[in-house]
């Protein structure tokens, strides 16, 4: 399980609103070292609002031994954000997600420091996405071990995970 937690979306003063229940930092930390017991999860995305760089690292050092905390609001496909997550020990993922930086290269520069620092790369399609299967290359080029473009219901979706299977042949 993969979970996507968008927490921007429910920090409201200082504080995560999650089920009725207002909770501090650290309770939502304990809360998902709960769920990470409880059920098989290997990653947990965007777990804080986006400026909690001490929220991520104090996550990580709780349980990122069994699960990836992964980077998506946080570090923006960002170098200086990337740079600053690694710094504070905050992450061991990017979301790469090329259309938040700019451009390919950008993109590209962004995994290499990502995997410098021993992270994964997740590369990622954006909201409101095309039948254009680009990311399944870019995914290989770069080596990146994941890639997250939802559940296969819809063209847009099939697209990308039709690319890998025929990337899979050429290659085998």
């Amino acid at each position: 399980i993969g979970l996507d937690c968008a927490a921007n979306e429910f920090f409201k003063n200082k504080k995560y609103v999650v089920d009725g229940r207002s909770l501090t930092t650290k309770q939502l930390v304990d809360f998902y070292a709960e769920l990470v017991e409880k059920y098989p999860i290997i990653s947990i995305e965007d777990p804080f609002a986006e400026d909690e760089f001490k929220a991520f690292a104090d996550l990580k050092c709780k349980i990122g031994k069994k699960v990836m905390i992964v980077g998506d609001d946080l570090l923006a496909t960002n170098p200086e954000r990337i740079k600053k997550a690694i710094r504070s020990r905050s992450c061991s993922c990017l979301l790469l997600k090329p259309n938040q930086i700019g451009t390919v290269t950008e993109a590209i520069k962004a995994a290499n420091l990502a995997k410098k620092a021993g992270w994964n790369v997740m590369a990622s399609h954006r909201s409101g996405e095309t039948n254009d299967p680009f990311i399944a290359d870019l995914a290989v080029a770069i080596g990146a071990r994941y890639i997250k473009a939802g559940a296969p219901c819809r063209g847009e979706r099939l697209a990308k995970y039709n690319r890998l299977l025929r990337i899979e042949e050429q290659l085998s």
